[in-house]
């Protein structure tokens, strides 16, 4: 599908990559990994023709095309999401409008002129070419995308100019899938994803029948879309035949072993450089030493990059509190006449690391700041006994004052007896030399992140309230900060998109939707397994007035209530059983329909396509209009079956 061959880019005189030579199978789902700046984003874009290799070409297969979607920059405005979402699919759009005009011309030719039958038969041509390639599902296949990116049916009559650059982004992704490139190249697609939009990508990929790579600092991403990483590290493209995780293991392996081949080289250099040294004056050992001089230019030099800079920190000793740390009892929280918080109950005790899950909207941002002690409209908050938080906003990063450098705004807020520290905070968080002197407002989104959360630091607390905190950090510091987090002994409420950090530091899961919360004390994987279909009604936040929430791990005997609610889960599980055999078994019956209805089209065309067929008129009309019918009903069965099987 694509192949680098000698590739090299170099930018004034410093290599990104040198000599390159890869190739990519059709089929394959690729990630690109490397260090900040390694060229994995200029690599994406010299394989899409938008930048020019120093050196090298590529070749692609015949016919093939690559798009890429960067991490951010596009807005489209001017025309409905609906619409802009259908003209990424010109191709079809363009055979959908000769169908149309090629039927025109059909109705207004006589069945004896001679052009009518080369007109019809360019007509079942086109028309054959038009459903292979989804011509008759497009429609449907476009509600599919948005509604699995995140787009609500009410959002696809809105002008494109209305959303914001997230969602202005989650267009351009859905328009880049509905073209089906040969290559897809993704750079970072699930920054502005949440949770249910990444683990819908996250199929589609895998269902994708072309080439992905993508760059992505999303681990659990990574492991479920890719089963082979290229790490764009020491200026060449290294491959690992395997998921990220195996990946990390391997890439450690690798190094030290190089590193290893290194101190060999250096120590045989070293004796090497000496005897020269020794004996370059001596005329009896003059032969030798010419020798060992054409030997040392022969030697191919192993070159070793820095090491990776890596951000250590841990968050002070938290002082003890008391068992339950905050409790909302019947707790409302409204927007005018939207109610994002409706009567909710909900306990945080001591110890626990509590992820808020939920889509996009559904309130789990309000639900941290009511913790963190934002207002709201009924009901109570109780802060439990000695508790001291610390709460790291959504938009935390954006809230430093830009006018001072990051010395100056951890100064700004740092304890007395903290001052003394403060270089070693900043350098834990690789702000180190003259980098403590940069104003805040030239620092990228990284380290504006990395600064906020050096912030967090400066005063103990027991309670940590964090809204995205990964957002913009890279893979190596996501996994230090989940460190600290995990290392932390007071209580840890979070929310993030990240599913392998959630799943990594999560104790219980509290799902926002719908005005209410739901409790899933377990991990992520725990969430999803109830979510596909395990019922998780014990773990239900009970109605106002009720006291008892039991975990359904729990052997004790269940209230009746509880009882009720676990009867009702049975049947339910039994209707959907019922539900998922009936609807098995209609699927059953429209594949063999559909079989049937392609063998009978595949024998029509046979007959359509030999010799004399349309010398007969109302025989060539009437295979025509059959050919038509079948057509129809196929798309029909396409359209049932694809609405059976989501």
């Amino acid at each position: 599908m694509l192949q680098l061959l000698n590739l090299s880019k170099d930018f004034a005189g410093n290599p990104l990559f040198t000599n390159i030579s890869w190739h990519l199978k059709k089929g394959e789902r690729v990630a690109l990994v490397g260090e900040n700046g390694a060229g994995k984003s200029t690599l994406m874009k010299i394989i899409a023709g938008l930048t020019e290799p120093s050196s090298g070409e590529i070749q692609f297969a015949r016919g093939a095309k690559a798009s890429y979607l960067p991490q951010d920059g596009i807005v489209t405005t001017g025309q409905s999401l609906f619409h802009e979402a259908r003209a990424a699919l010109g191709e079809l759009l363009a055979m959908e409008e000769e169908l149309h005009r090629i039927g025109l011309d059909l109705e207004r030719l006589p069945r004896e002129s001679p052009e009518h039958e080369q007109i019809l038969t360019r007509y079942g041509e086109l028309q054959e070419q038009f459903r292979h390639g989804g011509g008759y599902t497009m429609e449907a296949e476009i509600g599919t995308v948005l509604k699995g990116l995140g787009f609500a049916q009410s959002d696809w009559l809105r002008d494109c100019g209305e959303f914001s650059g997230g969602w202005q982004m989650r267009i351009a992704l859905a328009c880049l899938l509905l073209q089906m490139p040969d290559v897809l190249l993704l750079d970072e697609p699930t920054n502005h994803l949440d949770i249910e939009a990444r683990n819908w990508l996250e199929e589609y990929l895998c269902a994708y029948p072309g080439s992905v790579i993508l760059v992505s600092h999303d681990r659990f991403f990574m492991d479920s879309v890719c089963s082979r990483i290229a790490e764009v590290w020491n200026h060449t493209l290294a491959d690992y035949h395997c998921r990220y995780s195996t990946y990390l293991h391997q890439r450690e392996e690798r190094v030290t072993a190089l590193r290893n081949a290194k101190r060999i080289q250096d120590e045989e250099i070293e004796k090497t450089e000496d005897f020269i040294r020794r004996f370059r004056y001596q005329a009896n050992k003059a032969s030798q030493v010419q020798s060992r001089v054409k030997q040392l230019e022969k030697v191919e030099r192993i070159v070793l990059p820095p090491e990776r800079k890596r951000i250590r920190f841990q968050f002070p000793d938290a002082p003890k509190s008391g068992k339950n740390v905050v409790e909302l009892k019947g707790l409302t929280r409204s927007f005018g006449d939207h109610t994002v918080l409706d009567r909710i109950d909900l306990t945080i005790e001591k110890g626990e690391r509590v992820a808020l899950v939920g889509h996009n909207g559904a309130g789990k941002s309000t639900l941290m700041a009511v913790l963190a002690g934002g207002e709201f409209q009924g009901g109570e908050r109780i802060i439990g006994h000695n508790v001291s938080m610390d709460y790291f906003a959504q938009d935390q990063a954006n809230v430093l004052d830009q006018s001072r450098s990051a010395y100056d705004e951890l100064y700004a807020d740092a304890p007395y007896d903290m001052v003394p520290r403060l270089r070693d905070i900043l350098g834990a968080f690789l702000f180190s030399g003259d980098d403590i002197h940069k104003k805040v407002s030239v620092l990228s989104g990284g380290e504006r992140n990395r600064l906020a959360l050096a912030k967090m630091l400066l005063r103990p607390s027991n309670l940590l309230l964090m809204d995205e905190p990964t957002n913009h950090l890279d893979l190596n510091s996501k996994e230090v900060l989940l460190d600290a987090l995990k290392g932390f002994d007071g209580t840890v409420v979070f929310v993030s998109h990240d599913r392998y950090f959630v799943n990594a530091l999560a104790t219980r899961v509290v799902e926002v939707d719908g005005g209410g919360v739901e409790n899933y004390f377990g991990d992520y994987e725990y969430y999803l397994g109830k979510k596909a279909g395990a019922p998780a009604a014990a773990c239900v936040t009970p109605a106002p007035g009720s006291t008892a929430v039991a975990s359904d791990s729990s052997p004790a005997p269940l209230p009746p209530q509880n009882k009720d609610l676990r009867l009702k889960d049975r049947e339910e599980e039994k209707r959907r059983k019922r539900e998922d055999q009936s609807r098995q078994k209609r699927m059953s019956e429209i594949e063999s329909l559909i079989a049937a209805a392609e063998k009978e089209l595949a024998r029509l065309e046979d007959e359509m396509n030999a010799p004399g067929f349309f010398d007969d008129p109302e025989r060539g009309l009437q295979g025509g209009e059959r050919h038509a019918e079948l057509n129809g009903r196929l798309e029909e069965l396409y359209g049932e079956w694809e609405g059976l099987s989501a």
